[in-house]
This record gives structure tokens, sequence and C-alpha cells, in this order.
């Protein structure tokens, strides 16, 4: 019989995203970012390729990133709020981590199973940083999808791409209970 972490199945059976707009400083120091940052790399990856890696956005930054999604949407024609809604998690961001897939060639392991693990790795850094206390949030948004924005905020290479940005600060504000899905809508049980 297994032994069971109690806990831990509380805490996912709980957990609940911090709306990004609701988080403020104080945001985890650099020593407090540490265990996080090694608690995401711990994701499954097949074949141990690191399909990806961090990139820390502090406060100083979030303005140019935020001036750089404003130019980007202008560039792409897109509406006033559209264009809002993709600086505004930089106008309002204190501390986030970008989750840069970085596709690596390999005869073994798909790509596909790369986007996979990357796509964890932002999941286990959330939920490190709600563990150890902090608020936090998995954004992406427009910008997360614009070439030129990724080359110029955060100078991505041709066989990267962003994941998501994990914004991670102090809540002010409990989040809000949300509607989870029906299991057994979703749910298959197949024993033959």
């Amino acid at each position: 019989m297994p032994k069971p972490n109690p806990d831990a199945l509380d805490f996912l059976l709980t957990r609940r995203s911090r709306p990004a707009k609701t988080l403020i400083g104080p945001v985890p120091s650099a020593d407090a970012l540490k265990p996080l940052l090694l608690a995401a790399a711990r994701t499954p990856d097949h074949g141990k390729l690191e399909p990806w890696r961090f990139i820390v956005v502090e406060k100083p930054a979030m303005a140019r990133l935020a001036g750089i999604a404003e130019t980007r949407g202008k560039a792409l024609g897109l509406d006033a709020d559209q264009i809002a809604k993709g600086r505004t998690q930089f106008d309002q961001g204190h501390l986030a981590i970008a989750v840069i897939e970085v596709q690596k060639p390999s005869e073994k392991i798909p790509a596909l199973e790369q986007t996979y693990s990357a796509g964890a790795v932002c999941l286990a850094l959330l939920n490190a940083a709600l563990a150890s206390g902090w608020g936090a949030n998995w954004l992406s948004g427009w910008p997360s999808h614009d070439r030129p924005f990724m080359q110029q905020a955060l100078g991505l290479e041709p066989h990267e791409r962003i994941a998501g940005f994990i914004h991670i600060g102090t809540e002010t504000t409990a989040p809000p209970e949300r509607p989870r899905p029906d299991l057994d809508s979703i749910t298959t049980w197949i024993n033959v």
C-alpha cells in the first residue's frame, strides 16, 4: 500500500491561481525564487532534453515589455482593447518568470512532447509559488504568440517560444472560486 501525503493532495485539490492584477510587492527575492525554479525544473522530461529555460522579468523590465506589446499590437492592427490587454500584464506586473520552450533536435522525443514538458514546467512553477505562500498566475495572451514580441522583448531564438508568464507576488485578496469540471462527464473507465 502506498504511503499517502495528505497535505500535498489537499493542496492540489484546493489550489487556486490568484488573479495577476491582484498581486503586489513584495515579490520573492532571488534566493527565495531559486527553490521554486528548482521545483519546476523537476518536471517530467523524456530524454532529459530540458526543452525549456527561465527568464526572470523584474519590475524595472516590465515597462519595457509593456511598451513593446503596445507597439506590436499597433503594428498588428489590433483594437485598443486588445492592445491594452496585451500590455496590462506587464504594466501591472511586479515579477514574472517567462517559461521558454526550447525545441531541441531529437530522433526519439517528438516536438510535441517537448511542448508538453514546457507546459508542465509552467504548472509546476505556479504550484511551487502557491505552495510557498505566494500569489501566482500563469498568463499568456497574444504577445506570447507574436514572434517579433518574443524576439524584441526577450531575445528568443527561432527554435524558442514563450510557454507562459508566471506572475508571482503578494496576494491582496482571496481568489474567487470558479466552477470545476464534472469528473463523471470527462472520465471514461476501460477495464477490458
